[in-house]
């Protein structure tokens, strides 16, 4: 049986939100250890859900209030990434970076709004998935209605890269990644995907591969190949996917400017 689409309503997000971040790194010199920390809330709809409650305004059946007749967005979400490059020498380094997030429904809403949720795979994820193909949990997608399915309230990122200086302006790297997203509810159409402290562990997705960079002082150009080594959407040994490697449907390719992380 086909997974249902996920149908998120229009809504109002009427947010605030605070962010920090402080950082080590510093373009102008090329070889020094380095870390990064970026820490983030936003909160949506309370003022207007308590402004709601004292005009008196009614319920609807699904017990949500409306403003000029759309819904609007209640949630709080919350943002941790901190990245870190030890410099081994002058043409090698290592870096890692770990992230997570989450984000929560409630009040008004019983579900984030599409923009706010959060995905895994692409560039700067999971690299051995392309692009919001990766998750929730061990949700197997089918290829048609994955894309707004594919999304979910809780991310894990975790990441380690070698990268060494090759001639002139070119350096290669070699990575692996784990992570993976996680629904907070039991979402029809995200089967496997809700978040349980007596699973989520073997849900967590990993990947290998390689890159080629070209700095160009001013920016850097990133191309990066990964495979993947452990896919929870599979069964058994299947997720073993390192045992039996397919460059067809366990791989994929990355154009990106800049460095993961």
């Amino acid at each position: 049986m086909r997974p249902v689409p996920i149908r998120y309503p229009d809504q109002f997000i009427v947010s605030m939100g605070y962010s920090f971040l402080t950082s080590t790194f510093d373009p102008s010199i090329k070889q020094h250890d380095a870390y990064s920390l970026r820490l983030s809330v936003e909160s949506s709809g309370n003022v207007l859900y308590s402004v709601r409650q004292l005009l008196g305004a009614t319920k609807n059946e699904q017990g949500s209030y409306k403003l000029f007749d759309t819904y609007f967005a209640q949630f709080l979400k919350g943002d941790f990434d901190f990245s870190k490059t030890i410099v081994i020498d002058p043409q090698n380094s290592v870096a890692w970076r770990i992230g997570f997030g989450v984000g929560f429904p409630y009040g008004n809403s019983d579900l984030l709004p599409f923009e706010k949720r959060y995905y895994s795979g692409g560039a700067n994820s999971v690299r051995a998935w392309s692009v919001r193909e990766l998750g929730p949990g061990a949700y197997v997608p089918d290829g048609t209605s994955s894309f707004f399915n594919q999304s979910g309230d809780i991310k894990l990122d975790l990441n380690v890269e070698y990268r060494t200086r090759l001639v002139w302006k070119l350096e290669a790297a070699a990575f692996v990644d784990a992570g993976n997203i996680w629904t907070i509810r039991d979402y029809e159409g995200q089967a496997g995907g809700q978040f349980k402290f007596s699973t989520f562990w073997e849900q967590i997705a990993v990947g290998y591969g390689l890159g080629l960079r070209l700095d160009l002082d001013y920016f850097l150009v990133r191309l990066d190949a990964g495979e993947k080594a452990y896919d929870p959407s599979k069964q058994g040994k299947d997720r073993w996917t390192i045992l039996h490697p397919n460059f067809h449907s366990n791989f994929a390719w990355h154009i990106a400017v800049g460095y993961p992380f």
